[in-house]
């Protein structure tokens, strides 16, 4: 019959005793290595990693976090983690963080409301973490998202940057290259399905669209509403092909353009022979649409990571980065969708 001893430790796992006992040290010697000092010899070492192997001990990171005051823990705040940008984003910070041994936890906002980041912020100050990847608060201003004081924070694609360190796509020079490309094929003007009124990406794109339009000395037609959904794009796709006027569209994400290309094949427009079509993102269906997709290419998994480096540095002390925004180019996909206008 186990004694009460024997059951406690079946039920708790092994205990620093059982690893010091296997590897014939000291307890303290196996705090040592499990918190990574660096006064214990690589063989003494590679003895107590072998016992904690062995038996399968895991540190206890709450406790080692009480003494250290870190958890290797990195929260991310976002509100819709299937969308396009927070899914690569997110994907690269937990590539990245895992390289460097931190887990991460994922906060949900439910709404992209003022509020919902409000109360997300109030549920994070709950949460043991060293620091906070926020993307895409586009609806929250800095000075309303109340963040625990003193905690490490970096954003992406959202009004919080300038306020903290942070990383965007050039989205500006990405659509600039589109309408480039477009217009030095011979096409006399360029025409835009928006994304969402309230979103930043959506409004950069926007103002880079008519503001290369207008240095081409072209007036900039009525953009169509959009909400990043193929929905939106099939929506302006059937006005697309009432108008054979329009012979090249800019979409503000690729997903708007699947439902685009879509409109137009049902009401017999053809791509890119009527009407060439451009996305944005280059998201990996892009390549495989029918025809494939012409698009600017955004590095998501570069964010990610860049994101977790400026996290990183505050959390160890090892500087206070620049509030500039680091900056990561975007790229001009040509594909089978865009060519010269009809004659």
């Amino acid at each position: 019959m186990p004694t009460p001893t024997t059951a406690r430790r079946r039920s708790t796992g092994p205990s620093i005793q059982d690893v010091a006992l296997l590897a014939g040290v000291s307890a303290q010697t196996v705090s040592r290595v499990a918190n990574g000092a660096p006064s214990v010899r690589p063989v003494t070492r590679d003895r107590v990693l072998d016992a904690m192997g062995k038996l399968g001990y895991s540190p206890n990171r709450v406790a080692r976090a009480l003494r250290s005051g870190h958890f290797g823990t990195i929260g991310l705040l976002a509100h819709a983690f299937d969308r396009t940008g927070e899914a690569g984003i997110t994907e690269a910070v937990l590539e990245a963080a895992e390289l460097e041994d931190y887990t991460v936890t994922l906060i949900h906002v439910g709404t992209p409301g003022a509020a919902d980041w409000q109360h997300a912020a109030r549920r994070l100050s709950q949460r043991a973490v060293d620091g906070l990847v926020i993307i895409r608060a586009e609806e929250s201003a800095p000075e309303t998202l109340a963040l625990p004081p003193g905690l490490p924070v970096v954003a992406s694609y959202s009004r919080l940057v300038g306020r903290y360190p942070a990383v965007a796509a050039d989205q500006v020079q990405g659509v600039r290259d589109a309408v480039e490309h477009l217009l030095a094929l011979g096409h006399r003007t360029v025409h835009h399905v928006a994304g969402p009124v309230g979103s930043e990406p959506a409004l950069s794109r926007l103002a880079a669209w008519r503001g290369r339009l207008l240095e081409a000395g072209v007036t900039p037609p009525p953009p169509w509403p959009g909400d990043w959904t193929p929905q939106a794009g099939y929506a302006a796709g059937r006005h697309v092909a009432a108008d054979p006027d329009v012979t090249a569209v800019l979409c503000a994400n690729d997903e708007t353009a699947f439902g685009l290309l879509r409109a137009l094949h049902e009401h017999g427009r053809r791509v890119p022979e009527d009407v060439s079509v451009v996305g944005f993102d280059g998201i990996r269906l892009s390549e495989y649409s029918v025809p494939p997709l012409t698009t600017v290419e955004q590095d998501f998994h570069r964010m990610g990571r860049e994101l977790v480096e400026l996290l990183l540095v505050q959390i160890r002390g090892d500087g206070a980065p620049g509030l500039e925004p680091v900056m990561v180019p975007t790229r001009l996909v040509v594909r089978a969708s865009t060519a010269p206008p009809p004659r």
